[in-house]
């Protein structure tokens, strides 16, 4: 397989455009909820080889305290090495790729974003994009989920539609099948329950034509301010109480739960020596459980 140089190129560009894009948005946000708006501290995040030398890494922009998020990380990166036993396993959809224990080259690019609001009437929110390339095969993944901890059913509705409407660009199978993928895979099976009310999801996507999959998965990143920052303007200035403040943080324990226990990319960040903080930026500020 050709090492693919200007699609890589292409690939990391897209992504870091839709971190700017998504980070300018979100400051905009802030500025619009008054007084002493929440800014993004940014960190270049570096990935060490094992004999020292480099191997990536990207850019982790993380607001803290804002008006309207109380803790929301954008982050983009591309890194590249090979992958260890491990590292392999927690390819998931990719474990047992022929010729990956001969040759286990790998390179990988996304943006990955997490929100956690201040105000519990608005949904946090999950994104992420990818694109992954090994001498033996290529595919894209990633998708986006709604995580309200008080929900409102026309901003699912909301949230849903704008993800069809993108996705159907593509064709008409594809929203019901990565629909019910984030169905199954946002499940946490030790609760019995959804930890939000889903999105879509995809992994190992890779019909053989890059350009296609490729603009199928800046449509994926594309739909995601459209069908998220009207819920948030619609519902930061809600008034709010304890009740609303505790069944928030309840929410983000069950949310934290699925990411350590059951998120692949945060498996497969810890297993490659990716930035810990950088692969840990979703979990929230604060949390509780009963």
């Amino acid at each position: 397989m050709s090492e693919m140089l200007e699609e890589k190129a292409r690939a990391s560009g897209w992504f870091r455009e839709l971190r700017d894009r998504i980070v300018a948005a979100f400051e905009t946000l802030e500025d619009a909820a008054g007084a002493a708006p929440g800014v993004f501290e940014v960190t270049q995040t570096r990935r060490a080889a094992p004999d020292g030398g480099d191997a990536g890494g990207g850019l982790m922009s993380v607001m803290r305290g804002g008006q309207v998020f109380e803790k929301v990380g954008v982050n983009v990166s591309t890194v590249y090495g090979e992958l260890g036993a491990r590292a392999q396993a927690a390819m998931a959809a990719r474990t047992g790729l022929p010729g990956m224990a001969e040759d286990p080259r790998f390179w990988a690019s996304g943006i990955s974003l997490v929100a956690h609001m201040q105000n519990p009437h608005c949904p946090a929110v999950h994104m992420n994009t990818r694109m992954f390339w090994t001498p033996h095969g290529w595919w894209f993944g990633g998708g986006s989920d709604l995580n309200p901890c008080l929900e409102y059913p026309e901003d699912t509705l909301h949230f849903h539609a704008v993800q069809k409407e993108h996705c159907d660009r593509h064709g008409a199978d594809l929203y019901p099948r990565f629909k019910a993928w984030a169905d199954e895979y946002f499940h946490i099976p030790h609760r019995g329950r959804a930890r939000g009310v889903g999105g879509i999801f995809l992994d190992d996507h890779c019909t053989g034509d890059w350009e296609a999959d490729f603009a199928f998965i800046r449509d994926v990143g594309t739909a995601f301010l459209p069908a998220y920052l009207p819920l948030v303007e619609r519902r930061m200035g809600m008034d709010w109480g304890e009740d609303e403040r505790d069944a928030q943080l309840v929410h983000r324990g069950l949310y934290a739960e699925y990411n350590l226990v059951y998120d692949r990319g945060t498996k497969f960040g810890l297993e490659t020596g990716h930035d810990a903080n950088a692969v840990l930026m979703s979990l929230p500020p604060l949390a509780k459980w009963i």
